[in-house]
This record gives C-alpha cells, structure tokens and sequence, in this order.
C-alpha cells in the first residue's frame, strides 16, 4: 500500500453518517472514509449477521469488540476477538463473515 496526499487528519466516527446493509441474517453498518484509493470503514455487525457473498477484495481488519468468524472458501475457519486482525490479499482468499453476538471491525481496505 502507497499512502500519498493525505494530511494528518483525525476522523470523528460518531459524526460519519452510518449506512445499513442486510445480511443473510441481520445487518451490516458502514461508516466509509475515503482517502484517494484508500478506503477506511467502521463496521458494526449486528447480533446473528450473516454475510451475503463471499469477498474477494482485500482488507486489513481490526476487531475492536465482539467476536467475528470469518470463513475461508476452502473451508477454513477463523475467530477473531478484540485485539486480533487479518489480512489478505485482493483476489487471494473468497472470504465471508459471521457474528454471534456482534462485533465492531475497524478496516483498511
């Protein structure tokens, strides 16, 4: 990743108006930055989210709280607590999310 023309800047994210995407199950909340290339989000999944597709863009997502499954097309499985974070490529990995209880996400994408 190549971050040029961007100033220090501080993001407010209570005041970034919340967009809400359903799910197979529950619901999805964005909260979009965008940065030239570089988009920057807040997720809120809802408790019983249930992606509807499976993702092939690449992200650097921080679980912030809440406990997230995120499944692999090859069938692996990956839990995600506060404090943990993946990465993956563009195009490298289909994936797809999942929550239980909920979760707050923080990703680079």
């Amino acid at each position: 990743m190549q971050i040029e023309n961007l100033p220090f800047g501080i993001t407010d994210w209570s005041a970034v108006p919340a967009e809400r995407k359903p799910g197979l199950a529950g619901w999805a909340e964005w909260r979009v930055r965008q940065f030239g290339t570089i988009r920057v989000r807040l997720l809120t999944y809802s408790p019983g989210y249930v992606s509807d597709h499976w993702c092939t863009k690449g992200h650097i997502l921080f679980c912030v709280s809440g406990e997230l499954t995120t499944q692999l097309e090859d069938g692996r499985t990956f839990v995600l607590r506060p404090g943990m974070s993946y990465q993956v490529a563009d195009h490298a990995e289909p994936h797809r999310s999942s929550t239980t209880a909920g979760a707050t996400l923080f990703v680079v994408d």
